[in-house]
């Protein structure tokens, strides 16, 4: 009997029905967070900009590894 194959394919549905609810939830709330409390939450909306950049610049460059082990070609010269 191989009934983990079957536990498998179960289990992966369920995650992803539960992600395509729990995107639904957040978005509702989302929507309802800033319909409610947009006198609150609009003033910072340019400080949320500004946060947005270096915290994508620190997540993005995460996968590429350290470059000091590369050799260093002056720009424009050929090696």
């Amino acid at each position: 009997m191989n009934h983990s194959s079957h536990e498998t394919q179960c289990n992966g549905k369920f995650k992803l029905k539960a992600n395509w609810v729990l995107l639904g939830f957040l978005a509702i709330a989302g929507f309802f967070l800033i319909a409610e409390h947009k006198a609150h939450v609009l003033p910072f909306l340019p400080f949320v900009l500004l946060l947005a950049c270096p915290l994508m610049h620190v997540f993005m460059h995460r996968g590429h590894g350290d470059h000091a082990d590369h050799e260093h070609h002056p720009p424009g010269g050929k090696s």
